[in-house]
């Protein structure tokens, strides 16, 4: 078991922020999708495309709570993380966060996803093949800045 955290630098862009030059909130969960789709690059030879496509394997959210704690703004560069506070059957909550790079928490998102088949949209095991690689991103010691 490892207690890794997935981890990217990012710089935040004029695409991601409103007309006052603040991250529009919703570009967060675009942030952490994408930091979602290279980790499971990272962790299959097919990439996130070949879960989808290939092996016919979704993993929706189904619960998804954010907190925002301080503004990211128009070239503020910033780090997105992902480690799994859960690893359960047929599902996994994450928690990501995006920490400026003068330490400052900017906001938090739990989610959990569940695995399913893209052919019957019913919910599935956790495939050993994603399970396997995942564990070693299971945080051991959650400390989440939620207080």
């Amino acid at each position: 078991m490892g207690s890794k955290q997935y981890t990217k630098e990012h710089r935040i862009r004029f695409s991601e922020c409103d007309p006052a030059g603040i991250v529009f909130y919703p570009q967060y969960f675009i942030m952490f999708n994408n930091l979602m789709e290279q980790w499971i690059d990272t962790m299959l030879p097919d990439g996130f495309n070949g879960l989808i496509a290939q092996r016919k394997v979704g993993m929706p959210t189904v619960h998804l709570e954010a907190d925002f704690r301080s503004i990211s703004q128009m070239g503020d560069d910033v780090v997105l993380s992902l480690g799994i506070t859960k690893l359960g059957s047929r599902s996994l909550q994450l928690q990501l966060q995006c920490i400026g790079k003068d330490g400052v928490l900017r906001m938090e998102v739990q989610q959990i996803i569940v695995t399913t088949s893209l052919i019957t949209h019913q919910a599935i095991a956790v495939p050993d093949f994603l399970r396997t690689p995942m564990q070693d991103y299971l945080l051991t010691d959650v400390t989440s800045a939620v207080s």
